[in-house]
């Protein structure tokens, strides 16, 4: 997992308590601290029946600490120095007994001590067996740590440690880790901007079972939307049909075909500071789609077709349209030449240019080799990088064009 600039250097705190659920905090951590962010983990004492402190530390480099490092060599103010870091409290998994004591301000461990001194968000993941949830104790408490502005993400509903099936599951990690990014992610360069992002392939109706559609998997779209929310950005993601998940805290309009797309990034793009198009928007679709499907012991039928609008040319003459415009020009050959015409053809700021023909980068890749093209005539080339490094190096351009306007 690439590590992203804003998330580097960042601190997290990560209490974990007596649940099963603890093996999933392990992912937490891991997961977090690949992204560059310092995780300091709390144990209680019924954790550590679970899973033990060199566990975390394995995984994070950093040391985690218990209770009985509360009256250690730091002595009592250990937990003001551990929140006091902290731009971020997880609680993950969160027992009932632990959500009882953040509710109320009960301060009689490490982890405890250490959230009534936090000032930093606090996300908060419940998990907890049977009827627990629901019990009325357990939801006024809930409404009462919401009521102080934390986050509650969970729990889940399934299987339980008992065998019992309801509502407790802890959520599972990677959405964690997508809430945990969301909110390191605020005051960050991009903190009050509005981005647009679209992402994915368009799929054109021939019938009601088969498509024109390209081989787009939208990782290059969604990288640069998970990357804008981590660098502070409000993000809109408009996005064609995709197996992959949407990153956590963007707002997600998903479409199908290339007047489905036009529509939404319109309504999307008004008031927005930028847009980029990443989308493979096909520039073709049937002049008429079959109600019905067409039967093979027809023969092959003769499809018709017409050209799809062109949506980067549409908000380009609209009024009041994003301060910066971003393209993406995949060719398969004179890649400068017909990039450098497109840019100055849809009026862009930017243009990100890349070579399908190479088996390493573009479509259903994790890495991409690009070259971006701006207004001013000025070109950059980038090596071989992930799709996230990309888009950090994109949205590096975008910020201070932002800037300059």
């Amino acid at each position: 997992m690439p590590t992203t600039s804003n998330l580097v250097g960042k601190r997290a705190v990560l209490g974990v308590t007596g649940s099963i659920a603890c093996y999933k905090a392990v992912d937490i951590a891991s997961k977090l601290t690949q992204l560059g962010v310092e995780v300091d983990v709390i144990l209680t004492r019924a954790a550590t029946q679970f899973v033990t402190p060199l566990t975390f530390q394995s995984v994070t480099g950093r040391r985690a600490y218990r209770d009985e490092d509360l009256w250690g060599d730091e002595g009592h103010v250990l937990h003001i120095g551990i929140a006091k870091a902290a731009n971020l409290l997880i609680v993950a998994p969160a027992t009932a007994n632990t959500l009882a004591k953040l509710a109320n301000g009960i301060a009689d461990n490490l982890l405890s001590l250490t959230a009534v001194a936090n000032t930093a968000p606090l996300l908060v993941a419940p998990a907890m067996d049977g009827g627990m949830y629901e019990h009325p104790a357990t939801q006024d408490n809930l409404a009462k740590l919401e009521a102080q502005g934390a986050h509650i993400v969970g729990p889940a509903s399934g299987h339980l440690a008992s065998g019992l099936k309801g509502v407790g599951r802890m959520e599972e990690p990677a959405l964690l880790v997508g809430w945990a990014r969301y909110w390191l992610g605020r005051g960050g360069p991009l903190q009050g901007r509005r981005l647009v992002v679209s992402a994915g392939g368009t799929q054109e109706a021939i019938d009601p079972v088969r498509v024109i559609a390209n081989r787009s998997s939208g990782k290059q779209g969604y990288a640069i939307a998970q990357t804008a929310l981590d660098l502070g950005a409000d993000v809109t993601l408009v996005s064609g049909p995709t197996a992959l998940a949407a990153p956590v805290g963007a707002e997600v309009v998903q479409v199908t075909s290339a007047d489905e797309m036009l529509a939404a990034v319109l309504a999307a793009a008004k008031g927005a500071d930028a847009l980029i198009m990443a989308a493979a928007v096909a520039d073709f679709k049937p002049a008429q789609a079959s109600g019905q499907k067409i039967k093979r012991a027809k023969g092959a039928p003769t499809i018709e077709l017409s050209a799809n609008p062109d949506i980067l040319q549409a908000v380009a003459a609209m009024k009041g349209r994003p301060a910066v415009l971003v393209g993406f020009a995949a060719e398969s050959q004179d890649l400068l030449a017909n990039a450098a015409k497109k840019l100055k053809d849809k009026d862009l700021d930017l243009l990100v240019a890349n070579d399908i023909s190479a088996k390493d980068a573009g479509f259903e890749v994790d890495t991409n080799r690009v070259v971006i093209l701006a207004r001013d005539g000025s070109q950059a080339e980038l090596p071989l990088m992930s799709k996230a490094e990309v888009a950090a190096a994109l949205l590096e351009r975008v910020d201070k064009l932002l800037e300059s306007k």
